[in-house]
């Protein structure tokens, strides 16, 4: 298994004050365009706030002779197995090949991933027990709902590879952040390096969201001209 360079020690508080909007377009600044998983909701709204590692885990379609309910009685299956490896503070992301007929999980491996202490759940597919995963105070996100247990349709293979989630290439230790406008997928080689511009850009957009509401024109303001700019530093260092 590759051994994951250490983050430095505030990037993870950083990326938590930026939004998924604000860390997309740092993205976009330096040449990346697909970090966006598009298409997924929260599960609760109250409870979409995601920051943290991810942890993979890959689906290939299912198979009649070996996805049989049978299964499910090894503790060792790899749904399974994913779900009590994911580490505290990491976020389980599965790759349901955008397939949506049956669920990649439900209410009871959901609750148990809480109680591991998880960030939170993101995949491409569809959840079955929607009512008891909406109860959870645990952030997770899906296409939506499919009463049809996963063995219909998906064959869980294995954990922490490259897998892709949404169109979008997700390895394992990358940073998932997460909100109301959804799920992006940071390169971890890259999350250093936006998370300090991020946190900037977004107390910068604050600024400017209350001069506008105070009635300014966009004109100076959005894009901010040097004097808008200045101001902002003045209150910035007050």
């Amino acid at each position: 298994m590759t051994t994951l360079s250490a983050l430095a020690p505030d990037t993870m508080t950083l990326l938590s004050k930026a939004s998924t909007a604000t860390i997309t377009t740092q993205l976009f600044k330096l040449g990346l365009r697909n970090a966006y998983l598009a298409g997924l909701a929260p599960a609760n709204p109250a409870h979409s706030s995601i920051v943290g590692e991810a942890f993979t885990l890959r689906y290939i379609p299912a198979r009649e002779d070996l996805d049989v309910l049978e299964v499910f009685d090894d503790y060792d299956h790899p749904q399974r197995k994913a779900v009590e490896s994911t580490p505290p503070g990491a976020v389980l992301v599965v790759d349901c090949r955008g397939v949506t007929r049956a669920a990649a999980a439900g209410n009871i491996l959901l609750t148990r991933l809480a109680k591991r202490g998880a960030a939170g759940f993101v995949c491409d597919g569809a959840l079955r027990d929607m009512a008891g995963i909406a109860g959870l105070p645990f952030p997770v996100f899906s296409q939506g709902p499919a009463a049809t247990t996963n063995l219909a349709v998906h064959h869980a293979v294995d954990m922490q590879v490259p897998i892709g989630c949404a169109g979008v290439p997700v390895f394992p230790g990358d940073v998932i952040v997460a909100d109301g406008d959804g799920v992006v997928c940071i390169p971890r080689h890259l999350a250093d390096q936006i998370a300090g511009p991020a946190a900037e850009q977004e107390r910068m957009e604050d600024f400017i969201t209350d001069r506008v509401a105070a009635g300014n024109p966009l004109r100076g303001n959005y894009p901010p001209d040097q004097t808008t700019r200045a101001e902002y530093l003045r209150t910035r260092q007050a």
